[in-house]
């Protein structure tokens, strides 16, 4: 009976259902220019070991910088990944089935100071945190 005095309905049940159960559908979060030219691509090429242009037929371009990821993360590491996200990528980022991490921004101008960004920063012992590669005749994670 609690449930009819909240005003759940077990004719209608999906009416009014406030919920947070699950995680949101997944296109809500793609880049603009991802979401407006999904199933619309045409080619993608390889410019340099871990950056691609994507072209979509209307001619809007998405650049992926790819970097390696490790397959177990610290809040921190990911934090600082989700920073430069921010700072360049208007907050869009995916992690790869690899747990490589792919930076995509819509411009060619934002691809220098990203690669620039990410090859400032290094761990103490001096080896890259975000290695810029894994594409083409390369290795990945």
């Amino acid at each position: 009976m609690a449930f009819i005095s909240s005003g759940y309905n077990p004719d209608k049940p999906m009416t009014d259902r406030i919920t947070d159960i699950g995680p949101q559908k997944y296109d809500l979060f793609y880049p603009p220019v991802i979401a407006k030219n999904k199933g619309k691509w045409l080619y993608h090429e390889i410019i340099k070991p871990g950056v691609l242009v994507h072209v979509a037929g209307s001619g809007d371009e998405c650049y992926t910088v790819r970097v390696g990821g490790a397959r177990l993360m610290s809040v921190t590491h990911i934090r600082e990944i989700c920073e430069i996200a921010d700072k360049h990528c208007g907050g869009h980022l995916r992690f790869t089935t690899r747990n490589n991490v792919e930076f995509m921004v819509d411009d060619k101008a934002k691809v220098e100071p990203l690669i620039k960004d990410l090859e400032s920063r290094k761990f103490d012992g001096g080896s890259f945190k975000f290695p810029i590669g894994g594409t083409g005749a390369g290795v990945t994670n």
